[in-house]
């Protein structure tokens, strides 16, 4: 918002006075005279204030950093970087200390593919199919499939077992649906809308996930499945997704740079908060099925720290999203005011990021209620006492996944936040055409919240040819939040 204007008249001979140009109707480009007692120097003509409340990725080009400031950027990072490349060499897994691959099928079996042509027999369980060859067979399926439904032209996975040929069932059994072709729908239409949206910005996020995805595939879970420590492959791991990501995505600036530096020291708070949890409440990692198969196959395996990894993991992403937005907000708040101090910058980005951690913390909570929601319904049937149950097992791993992710990123955004304004060039740094002023200093600088402004100080003045009437001017006072507001017409 735009501080009011108010009229005022130009001391004869001072640079900036209107002699001639006012009897022409002419906008005056400067105000003369001395502010008014009290007032202090208002944002440049033409420039609003940021939205204390928005939430900003940072579309524009980023403000330059000085070169002091890159140069701390990269005295941290890069040796973050050479760290982690180090890690990644390191723990990188060989193939003899890898274990053995599971076969899927024993021998004498294969998997086949067909569809449904008709109901199932809900007393024998079987379901009649079409191969994928033409053949009409039927499979047996288990009878809690038979209970959900099968629908004629259900595409299925089958195992055909040749031992059963001939002794009078079906050597086909039920495996599961066939999902390819709705999931392969639903992930076009996200990579198209992502496109089309965020266009250039959303390729860039696309192949930094396509690579975060490979690194984990490539090097996480191999390591994992070696025997690795688990702290530092979740750290390396981290760390390599998050160089790739945040830069890929948004860009070699001072502005990534910071909200990198935030994630890193992020990261490293919930690694130690998982260990240090998973530790404290015995999470011992043998809450699923799977859990209790893999020792069998990968005897070197650590349960306890694999679910600390996956706690790290699972923090990384909201990391990625909170620090990043908070360093964007600083950058395109000190654009809108460059005449703010940095504690204002700092105080008006923390009530954005007051409300990103409130918003983020129940996106955390409730992604875990809507995953585990038949577990809560158990939950919710027993007679146990539910403090019991919530500090049991398989839902006291959640509890503890869940609230270390979020402390992880409740200290994230003050931290980035300080970093960014740390970082972020000062109005007296910025150029001439991205403050908007003809004359970028201390002079032209106001802080964010301030006192009433009224007078001369208040901006450029209008003539009396002006186009704006004195009634779209209005007071500008304070809200309730302590917010610079006008009040008028126009509010």
């Amino acid at each position: 918002m735009s501080l009011p204007q108010h009229p005022t008249s130009s001391a004869p001979g001072e640079r900036g006075s209107r002699t001639g140009t006012a009897r022409h109707g002419a906008r005056s480009s400067r105000t003369a005279g001395p502010p008014e007692h009290g007032a202090r120097p208002g944002p440049p003509a033409g420039r609003r204030d940021a939205d204390p409340h928005g939430h900003s990725h940072g579309g524009g080009p980023a403000l330059p950093a000085t070169r002091r400031v890159r140069l701390a950027l990269a005295a941290i990072l890069v040796p973050a970087l050479l760290l982690t490349v180090v890690g990644l060499v390191a723990l990188w897994p060989r193939a003899a200390d890898l274990p053995d691959q599971i076969p899927f099928t024993a021998q004498g079996t294969h998997v086949v593919h067909g569809v449904v042509t008709g109901a199932a027999e809900v007393e024998t369980g079987l379901v009649p199919v079409r191969l994928d060859d033409g053949t009409e067979t039927e499979v047996v399926a288990p009878p809690e499939y038979v209970q959900h439904g099968f629908e004629a032209g259900d595409r299925l996975r089958m195992l055909y077992i040749s031992q059963a040929e001939g002794d009078g069932g079906s050597p086909y059994a039920f495996l599961d649906f066939e999902r390819s072709v709705p999931i392969a729908a639903l992930a076009v239409a996200f990579a198209l809308l992502v496109l089309a949206v965020a266009r250039l910005r959303g390729l860039a996020a696309l192949a930094g996930l396509a690579i975060a995805l490979v690194t984990i595939a490539q090097f996480t879970l191999p390591a994992l499945l070696a025997g690795q420590d688990v702290l530092p492959v979740a750290l390396v791991t981290s760390s390599a997704v998050m160089f790739v990501v945040l830069y890929v995505a948004h860009g070699f600036t001072a502005r990534t740079s910071t909200a990198m530096v935030g994630t890193l020291v992020g990261l490293v708070l919930t690694a130690a908060l998982a260990s240090w949890g998973a530790s404290t409440a015995r999470i011992t990692g043998l809450t699923s099925e799977e859990a209790l198969w893999l020792p069998s196959y990968a005897p070197g395996i650590d349960l306890q720290g694999i679910a600390i990894c996956g706690i790290v993991l699972a923090g990384m992403g909201v990391l990625n999203d909170v620090t990043i937005t908070q360093a964007s907000t600083v950058w395109e708040l000190r654009a809108l005011a460059p005449w703010a101090s940095r504690r204002e910058l700092f105080a008006r980005a923390m009530r954005i990021g007051r409300d990103h951690i409130a918003s983020t913390v129940y996106t955390i909570a409730f992604a875990y209620v809507g995953a585990a929601l038949p577990l809560l319904m158990a939950v919710w049937l027993s007679d146990q006492a539910l403090g019991t149950s919530l500090t049991s097992g398989e839902i006291a791993e959640e509890v503890v996944r869940t609230l270390v992710g979020s402390i992880g990123l409740v200290l994230a955004i003050p931290l980035t936040t300080a970093v960014a304004v740390a970082a972020v060039p000062s109005g007296r740094a910025l150029p001439v055409d991205q403050t908007g002023t003809g004359e970028p200093g201390p002079d032209r600088r106001a802080p964010l919240d301030g006192p009433t402004v009224h007078g001369p100080a208040a901006g450029p003045s209008r003539d009396a040819g002006s186009d704006a009437p004195e009634a779209r001017r209005g007071s500008v006072h304070r809200d309730e939040d302590g917010d610079l507001v006008r009040s008028g017409p126009f509010t």
